[in-house]
C-alpha cells in the first residue's frame, strides 16, 4: 500500500505531520508512504529510526494556506503539495492521498482532476459520528454546498457501503437531515431528496427525515445532508462535546478527593475515545482512488490513525463496492447539463 501524505498541510505542519507517517510506517509493515514538500524542511525530521525504506520525499516548493481560496491558491501556486498528491494519485503512482491542509483545495483537487467513479456526479465528504449505539456516518460535510437531489441520494448509497463494510452495519438504515420529521417538512431540495428514496431499491432501509437532535442516538446509520448543513451539525457537535466535556471535567472532580484520581482518568479515557484524532480524517467519497481529509489542527496520532484508515479504505476495495452498489439501486436519473 503506497500513500501520499501532504506533509505542509495543517496548522502544525510540518513536524507533527512527519512524525505520524513514521509512526504509521512503523506500525504497518506493508506501508509505504510519500511525504510531498519541501525537501529541506523534511528531511531533518526523519530521525535515525525512520523506516528510509518506505519513507520517501516528493519535493514541491509551494503550500496553499490554511486561509486562502482554494482556487486561486491552487491556480496562483502550481507547484503546491495538494496538486502534487493529486497528481500522484491521477499517475496511480499511490494508492491514496491525505491531508490536514486547506479542505477546500483538497475538495477543488478532486473536482479538477475528474476522477469520480462511475455513476458518481459528485465526490462527499464522509464524517463519523458517536451515537449511543456506536456510530453513523453522514455527508457531506463540506465538498457539495449546492447539491441536487440526485446527488444526496447517491451520498445515501455510498455512505450505505461505508456504514456496512467499515461501521460494520450489516442492514444500514439511511435518514435525511430535516428540519422535521414529517414527509412534508423541508425545501425542495429535501422533498425531492425524499421522493428519490422512496422509489428506489433502499426504500426499505430509507427511515425518512431524522433532524439534529436524532443525529445520536443511533436510528439512522447514514445520514445525508448537503455540505453547508453538514459543516455546521459536524462543528456544532465537536465544540459542544468540548464544552460538555470541559464542565463536566470541572463539576466531577471538583467534588471528589479520595476517587480524583480515577475519575479524571475515566474522563481522559471517554474524551479520547471520541476524539477526532481516533478516527484520522474523513474520506471524500466518490473518487478513485483514496482521499483522506483530516481535520486542520490534526498531530502525529491523528496522522498516523489517517494513514491507517486510507489502507483500510483501499484493502476493503470500498470504492468497487460503490461502483457496484450504484449500478444496482440508483433510479434513472437525467442527465446532468
Amino acid at each position: 500500500m503506497r500513500l501520499a501524505l501532504d506533509a505542509m498541510g495543517g496548522d502544525h505542519a510540518p513536524g507533527p505531520i512527519v512524525a505520524g507517517a513514521v509512526q504509521a510506517v512503523q506500525a504497518d509493515a506493508e506501508l509505504r508512504v510519500v511525504l510531498v514538500g519541501d525537501q529541506a524542511q523534511l528531511g531533518p525530521l526523519l530521525g535515525p529510526d525512520a523506516p528510509r525504506d518506505r519513507l520517501e520525499i516528493f519535493h514541491c516548493t509551494q503550500v496553499v494556506g490554511m486561509e486562502e481560496s482554494p482556487v486561486v491558491g491552487m491556480r496562483r501556486k502550481p507547484d503546491n503539495t495538494i496538486s502534487r498528491c493529486w497528481q500522484l494519485l491521477a499517475q496511480r503512482k499511490v494508492d491514496g492521498i491525505v491531508s490536514a491542509g486547506n479542505t477546500g483545495a483538497m475538495v477543488a483537487g478532486g473536482l479538477m482532476s475528474k476522477r469520480f467513479l462511475a455513476k458518481v456526479r459528485r465526490p462527499g465528504i464522509a464524517a463519523i459520528i458517536p451515537t449511543f449505539q456506536s456510530f453513523c456516518v453522514m455527508l457531506d460535510v463540506g465538498a457539495n454546498v449546492n447539491p441536487e437531489p440526485e446527488h444526496l441520494f447517491q451520498y445515501g448509497v455510498m455512505g450505505s457501503i461505508f456504514a456496512r463494510y467499515l461501521l460494520q452495519k450489516e442492514k444500514p438504515t439511511i435518514g435525511l437531515m430535516n428540519i422535521g420529521s414529517e414527509e412534508a417538512k423541508g425545501h425542495s431540495l429535501a422533498k425531492e431528496t425524499h421522493a428519490l428514496f422512496n422509489a428506489s431499491p433502499l426504500r426499505k432501509q430509507f427511515i425518512g427525515n431524522v433532524e439534529g437532535r436524532d443525529l445520536h442516538s443511533g436510528d439512522a446509520d447514514v445520514v445525508v445532508t448537503d455540505a453547508f448543513v453538514g459543516n455546521v451539525v459536524l462543528k456544532t457537535c465537536e465544540g459542544v462535546f468540548d464544552f460538555v466535556m470541559k464542565v463536566a471535567a470541572k463539576v466531577v472532580l471538583g467534588a471528589l478527593d479520595t476517587e480524583r484520581g480515577k475519575a479524571e482518568q475515566a474522563l481522559q479515557g471517554l474524551a479520547a475515545r471520541y476524539h477526532y484524532s481516533e478516527f484520522g480524517g474523513a474520506p471524500l467519497l466518490g473518487i478513485e482512488g483514496v482521499c483522506i481529509i483530516c481535520h486542520g489542527s490534526s498531530d502525529d496520532r491523528a496522522i498516523k490513525n489517517a494513514l491507517a484508515v486510507a489502507a483500510r479504505y483501499a484493502a476493503v476495495h470500498l470504492n468497487d463496492l460503490i461502483v457496484q452498489e450504484l449500478e444496482a439501486t440508483q433510479p434513472a436519473l437525467a442527465p446532468e447539463g
